[in-house]
């Protein structure tokens, strides 16, 4: 229990960190290739486990990848990935998230989160940094059907797919993001 603390205490400190030293781009190109190609990754596993999740990725007018999300909470938590997001099926830019949330929670826990942007207005609230999910927001998890069952609210639905670990928690906060063209 004492090294989940550790790590937990440590992924904590070090997220608001990672969020604040970088951009939503990669420095290097060979960076920049893998964060496509993780996000490319986790769209096919994204939709090898959920076949409906094309036609919601199709119909939507545009949609963000986050491949790799770390998250980790003591209390207090803390959470970064980075991403690219799609517009017609090609990727413009890229983008991060960061989280803060306080409340019951402990454990650490990397995911994956897709955002479909139903509206052209709810892209460009997201292009110009004015878009957030705050505690309301609902997100499924990516499973067969989710994709069909997501629910848009205010022009956004949510899917996520748990990678690793445990997070148990009560807790409020939100979600912050910051979008580069390519």
């Amino acid at each position: 229990m004492k090294l989940l603390s550790v790590l937990c205490a440590a992924t904590i400190a070090a997220l608001p960190l990672a969020a604040c030293s970088s951009t939503p781009t990669p420095k290097s190109a060979e960076k920049r290739a893998d964060v496509k190609a993780d996000a490319q990754a986790a769209l096919n596993k994204a939709q090898a486990d959920d076949p409906t999740l094309a036609a919601r990725l199709d119909e939507c007018q545009a949609y963000a990848v986050f491949p790799k999300v770390g998250k980790g909470a003591a209390g207090v938590g803390g959470a970064y990935g980075r991403g690219v997001l799609y517009e017609k099926g090609q990727a413009v830019g890229y983008c991060d998230l960061s989280q803060a949330t306080i409340g019951a929670q402990l454990g650490a826990q990397t995911y994956t989160e897709i955002i479909c942007f139903e509206t052209p207005e709810a892209i460009a609230r997201f292009k110009d940094g004015t878009f957030a999910l705050d505690a309301q927001a609902s997100a499924v998890a990516v499973k067969s059907g989710a994709g069909a069952n997501a629910r848009y609210q205010d022009g956004v639905a949510v899917l996520t797919r748990n990678e690793t670990g445990l997070m148990a928690e009560a807790a409020v906060g939100g979600q912050k993001f910051r979008y580069q063209p390519l």
